[in-house]
């Protein structure tokens, strides 16, 4: 298989998480997302996936999957152990809600071409788009600490071994973290946050920080 990354991104993190914990080995192809020419947003790679996206993974049949957490479900149907989901009905739930709300809640309006099409905003300006950037992540880590905490989450979003919830998690505190943002106001979030520290799968595949 080949998977088409960026080492900066946090959705690109989440894939390579979870191939470490598959312990599947791709071919990874990097493509550049930032600059005045960025490659994800050339033709050639267009051409590999129309939404211009990373990460973007071909599978050995040729089959294009796009978007990290169909990519995380497929290598999860693809090697069910072991499972990146809980096997408690509530406790997937509450994985599988976790990672949307980060997925669609905060990533969905931080990612370089939000910033790119901010920038273009009269009066809009690099301060501007810092201020954005911070309130959709103190927003959204908000409602995903409370959620944690109403479902006594522990020690791992979904229990007892880390999941879907975990793998989206892990990068946005990353990020959060070296974007300044104190901690300590999600202690749920937080305390997970550093149990995944120590776990190999999370610590080696991190995003990189930007330059």
């Amino acid at each position: 298989m080949k998977l088409y990354v960026n080492d900066i991104s946090s959705a690109t993190s989440r894939v390579r998480i979870a191939l470490a914990i598959k312990g599947i080995s791709v071919e990874t192809l990097p493509v550049t997302i930032l600059g005045e020419n960025p490659e994800n947003r050339g033709a050639d790679y267009l051409r590999v996936n129309p939404q211009g996206l990373v990460p973007a993974l071909v599978t050995d049949k040729g089959t294009l999957v796009t978007q990290s957490i169909a990519i995380i479900e497929y290598l999860d149907e693809l090697q069910p152990n072991p499972p990146l989901l809980p096997a408690g009905l509530e406790q997937r739930a509450l994985s599988r809600a976790v990672a949307l709300t980060i997925a669609a809640e905060i990533h969905a309006l931080v990612p370089p071409r939000i910033a790119r099409r901010l920038s273009s905003i009269p009066g809009m300006d690099a301060a501007g788009i810092a201020d954005w950037n911070r309130h959709w992540t103190v927003e959204g880590l908000t409602a995903v600490d409370s959620l944690l905490a109403s479902h006594g989450a522990g020690p791992f979003v979904g229990g007892e071994q880390p999941s879907i919830g975990d793998i989206l998690l892990f990068p946005q505190m990353v990020n959060a973290e070296r974007a300044g943002m104190n901690l300590t106001q999600w202690p749920a979030a937080a305390a997970i946050y550093e149990r995944l520290k120590a776990v190999p799968a999370f610590a080696d595949n991190a995003p990189a920080p930007r330059k």
